[in-house]
C-alpha cells in the first residue's frame, strides 16, 4: 500500500512546451479545421489527442500540407530545408521552436562557418537532432555515448578545431561524461560559453535527486518519445532508486507499489496528469512538495503569430466577419494565461 506521495518540484511543464502549446492552441482558435503540425508539437501522447481531437492534423512531411493551409512547426526545432518547403504554397507558418533549441542551431551554424568538425552528443532519429544536425551536416558529427568518441579514431579533417554540442534535454550526467572523454581526446575542445542543456531539463533532474533518497519507488510521467523524460528515469536509476516507473497516466500505475512513491513528470506532462496519478496512488499520509527550484521563465509567441494575432485583434475592432475566440491584446495577456488552459478553451466541448 502505497503511504506517502513525495512530489518533486519543479516539473512538468516548462517554459518552452507552455508557449508551443499556446500557440497550437491560438492557431486552433483562430483558424479552421484542419490546422497542420509539423511531427508532434511537443512528445507527451495526451497533449498530442487533445489537439487532435480539435483538428490538428500532425504530419511527418510538410508536402503533405495543402497549400495555403496554416501549419505549426514543432518546440523540437526543424530543418533549414524543411522550414523553406513550408513557406512555399501559401502557407500560413508559425515556427514553435524552443529558443534554447534556436541558440544551440546558432551555435552549430556559426562553428561550422569557422571550420570546426562539431561534435553534437544527442540521440539519433529525435527530431531535435535532426533539425540540428541538419543546420550543417557537413561538419557534425553525432555521438550518443563515450564509446563513440573513442570510435571516432582520427578524424579526417585532424586539423580542424573540435566543438562540442549537445541536445538540449540530455541528462547532466549523460552530458558531464561525454564532455570530460571529448576533453580527453581533444585538449583544445571548445565549448560554448553557457551549457547547451535545457535549464528546466537540468531543474527536473535536481529535484528528482532530491526526494531519491526517501522514496521506495519513483514514478516518473511522460511519453516514452520524450528524451527528457527517459532522462529521468535514467536519473533515478543512477540515484539507486530500487523501483522506477514510467507511466502515461494513471492507469498505467502498477498495482503493487508501496511505502514512500516518489512522483515527478517529464518537461512535456500537463499537470493535470500529476494530480491524477496522486490521486490515484491516494497516500493516507498525504503530500509532500520537495522545492528545489523555482521557474519564473517565460517565452513569448513566435513572432509569425504575434503578428497575426495583433492583425486579428485589430480587424476585430472594425468588423465581425472574422473568426471569434481572440481577445482584445491577445499577445499582452499571454503571460497570464496557461498552456493547459488554452487547450481547453480551444476544445470544441468547451
Amino acid at each position: 500500500m502505497v503511504e506517502r506521495v513525495v512530489l518533486a518540484e519543479p516539473r512538468g511543464f516548462c517554459a518552452g512546451v507552455e508557449k508551443a502549446i499556446k500557440a497550437l492552441a491560438w492557431m486552433v482558435r483562430v483558424f479552421e479545421p484542419p490546422v497542420y503540425c509539423y511531427h508532434e508539437i511537443v512528445h507527451n501522447q495526451l497533449v498530442v489527442e487533445q489537439f487532435r481531437r480539435q483538428g490538428v492534423v500532425f504530419v511527418d512531411d510538410v508536402a503533405e500540407v495543402p497549400p495555403g493551409s496554416p501549419l505549426m512547426l514543432s518546440a523540437h526545432g526543424t530543418a533549414p530545408e524543411v522550414v523553406a518547403l513550408a513557406r512555399q504554397g501559401g502557407r500560413v507558418v508559425v515556427d514553435a521552436v524552443c529558443p534554447l533549441v534556436t541558440k544551440v542551431h546558432h551555435e552549430v551554424k556559426v562553428r561550422a562557418r569557422k571550420g570546426f568538425t562539431v561534435l553534437y552528443a544527442g540521440h539519433a532519429g529525435h527530431e531535435e537532432a535532426i533539425g540540428t544536425m541538419a543546420v550543417a551536416p557537413e561538419a557534425v558529427r553525432l555521438i550518443e555515448t563515450e564509446a563513440d568518441l573513442d570510435a571516432l579514431g582520427e578524424l579526417p579533417e585532424a586539423e580542424a578545431p573540435v566543438a562540442l554540442l549537445a541536445q538540449t534535454t540530455l541528462s547532466h550526467d549523460e552530458w558531464r561524461g561525454l564532455m570530460e572523454r571529448a576533453r580527453e581526446r581533444f585538449p583544445d575542445l571548445w565549448l560554448p560559453g553557457r551549457s547547451d542543456l535545457c535549464f528546466a531539463t537540468t531543474n527536473r533532474q535536481a529535484a528528482l535527486k532530491a526526494i531519491a533518497g526517501e522514496t521506495d519507488a519513483i514514478v516518473v510521467i511522460g511519453s516514452a518519445n520524450s528524451s527528457n523524460t527517459v532522462a529521468l528515469e535514467k536519473v533515478a536509476l543512477a540515484a539507486g532508486c530500487r523501483r522506477v516507473v514510467r507511466v502515461n497516466g494513471p492507469t498505467e500505475l502498477p498495482e503493487d507499489l508501496a511505502g514512500t512513491v516518489g512522483v515527478t513528470a517529464g518537461a512535456s506532462a500537463p499537470e493535470a496528469l500529476v494530480q491524477a496519478v496522486v490521486e490515484r496512488l491516494a497516500p493516507p499520509q498525504g503530500t509532500t512538495v520537495v522545492p528545489v527550484t523555482t521557474e519564473d521563465e517565460y517565452f513569448p509567441p513566435p513572432p509569425e503569430l504575434r503578428e497575426l494575432l495583433r492583425g486579428l485583434a485589430s480587424v476585430l475592432a472594425v468588423t465581425t466577419a472574422c473568426p471569434t475566440g481572440a481577445p482584445a491584446d491577445p499577445v499582452g495577456t499571454d503571460r497570464g494565461q496557461s498552456a493547459a488552459d488554452l487547450i481547453l478553451a480551444s476544445s470544441p466541448a468547451a
